[in-house]
């Protein structure tokens, strides 16, 4: 998700200062603990969606320091929220950098392949166990989006570990494979046709 997309569908659903919206987005979330965004990206990103003319100041509300920003979300603004609502989010699913931690461990020999799968099961299964309590401990009542996120959090979780199993059943018949390499290409500028 884009912090970008975020704040606009947050200010979608009314005018909002800074201070508001950072709370709001962390709420969203479920904390900063998931999603860790700083006030100084939150006014950054505000600023370059007022340059862009998807928010403008709708108004300053007074008090004794310098008067907060309230943004309201523009035409054009909801037009690239519903521009964004209407495509599905890519995930980098092939991007893993525990997948390149492993198949180097096998190559390099500066670690065994098989340690490195257990330290990674032991941190799934705390996260698991973590993720878990927390769900016990929301009330579906009041907290459903909660625990929606956290159930899919967990599934993923279980994925991983599952996967971690089937890779370590298979880690002597990846390591008899050849380590792949890089396609060689000739150095230079490319040759013309005819000549």
């Amino acid at each position: 998700m884009s912090v970008r997309h975020a704040l606009l569908g947050l200010v979608a659903q009314h005018p909002r200062h800074g201070y508001e919206l950072h709370a709001a987005f962390e709420a969203v979330v479920g904390g900063e603990q998931n999603w860790d965004v700083k006030p100084a990206q939150i006014y950054t990103t505000l600023a370059r969606l007022e340059g862009a003319g998807l928010v403008q100041v709708d108004q300053v509300e007074g008090g004794s320091g310098p008067g907060k920003r309230i943004y309201a979300i523009t035409a054009a603004g909801r037009s690239v929220l519903a521009e964004w609502f209407a495509q599905a989010v890519e995930g980098q699913h092939l991007r893993d950098e525990f997948f390149i931690k492993l198949m180097l461990s096998m190559s390099v020999g500066a670690a065994s392949p098989r340690r490195v799968i257990q330290k990674q099961r032991a941190m799934l299964l705390r996260d698991r166990h973590t993720l878990t309590a927390r769900r016990r401990q929301a009330d579906p009542k009041t907290e459903l989006a909660r625990i929606l996120l956290l159930d899919k959090t967990v599934m993923r979780l279980e994925a991983d570990l599952r996967w971690l199993d089937m890779v370590e059943g298979r880690l002597e018949e990846v390591r008899r494979q050849p380590v792949p390499q890089p396609e060689v290409r000739p150095r230079g500028r490319p040759r013309t046709r005819g000549a």
